[in-house]
């Protein structure tokens, strides 16, 4: 459904660390925010792969998305996204397809070329010590698309059984949206070359969300997944009741970006003592650069700049990432932004929990 915003609204999450909690605290409010979200009538809920990350849960979002498709009713689930060099294409089509048939319809599948992670971990996850650039992923997304189901219509391209084809079961029997993500051209060139969507990852590199994008229109040619672009964008962003109280949510992601150009990898802090920290020069200039351009703040503040990021962009979706500490308030920031859109709560939509 459209909003008064003029786009779909989606929830993207990593089921982020504080300090002074657990990744298993985490990972249970994780399950509670969709459930609320759910009820307030966002589209999707999507997990990001991360690893090695103290300050991130979300390793395995294959499980994490069918916990909350079980939780839920009416969201689309799934990747933002499974970083597809980390895992063989069959392993991924099995664990989505297994997805899609105990919840029909509500499974989605997003790529990413990046590791999700430093260089060693990427190595422990993939057995390998050679490159880690890559290279091979358009053949990856190539295999992984062939071992589902074609859509409604379309020829089936490997069919299932064939003496010496492998299988991927339950994925067969599955037609799963697969999505390309990205950060630069690379992800937006090959996603309109194969007809998939795109998502851009707005909230770690904004500044080149309209080249992508523009990329990915322009070069974009009709398929059997999709007949004309389809593309969302990933912001950071909260509001709350007023401008001061969503620009200081802020804080804890601007302090641990500058944390992490130190090497340090730590929890998030609460809001409070982020806006208390001392950034070197070079440091407030990245973490401007990168935090200014998300959305951050009250209601009226949130709309304008949503309305700006939508309209230069042309997207046809908006994936909103909130890290706030405190869950209630979390949730209140998904309300405030589904009301200022105009989200409709489905009539038998689960309760929060």
């Amino acid at each position: 459904m459209t909003t008064a915003l003029g786009i779909k609204l989606s929830a993207l999450d990593t089921a982020p660390v504080w300090q002074g909690s657990t990744a298993t605290a985490s990972l249970r409010n994780t399950i509670r925010l969709a459930r609320a979200v759910d009820r307030l009538g966002y589209h999707r809920f999507w997990l990001a792969e991360h690893h090695n990350m103290p300050s991130l849960s979300t390793s395995s979002p294959a499980i994490l998305a069918g916990q909350i498709a079980g939780a839920t009713k009416h969201l689309r689930v799934g990747a933002g996204g499974v970083m597809l060099p980390n895992h063989p294409p069959l392993v991924v089509a099995e664990q989505f397809g297994t997805l899609a048939a105990l919840h029909p319809g509500r499974v989605d599948l997003g790529l990413g070329r990046a590791p999700g992670t430093d260089a060693l971990t990427a190595r422990a996850l993939r057995r390998q010590t050679g490159p880690l650039g890559g290279s091979d992923f358009p053949a990856q997304v190539a295999e992984l698309l062939q071992y589902f189901a074609p859509p409604p219509g379309a020829g089936r391209g490997v069919p299932a059984g064939e003496p010496g084809l492998v299988s991927a079961v339950p994925a067969g029997e599955q037609t799963v949206p697969v999505w390309l993500l990205g950060s630069s051209g690379y992800s937006a060139q090959l996603a309109a070359a194969l007809g998939l969507p795109f998502a851009y990852a707005h909230h770690f590199s904004p500044h080149g969300t309209m080249a992508a994008l523009d990329a990915y229109r322009s070069e974009f040619r009709p398929s059997q997944y999709l007949s004309e672009p389809y593309s969302m964008v990933a912001v950071f962003g909260a509001v709350a009741e007023d401008d001061a109280r969503g620009e200081l949510l802020s804080a804890p992601l601007r302090m641990i970006t500058a944390q992490s150009l130190r090497g340090q990898n730590p929890y998030f802090p609460p809001a409070e003592e982020a806006a208390r920290f001392h950034f070197a020069p070079e440091e407030r200039a990245v973490v401007d650069q990168m935090y200014d351009l998300q959305i951050f703040g009250g209601p009226e503040t949130v709309r304008q700049r949503i309305t700006e990021l939508t309209k230069a962009s042309g997207v046809n979706e908006l994936m909103v990432l909130s890290v706030v500490q405190d869950h209630e308030e979390r949730v209140r920031s998904y309300e405030l932004l589904a009301e200022l859109a105009g989200l409709r709560a489905p009539e038998d939509a689960v309760t929060s929990g």
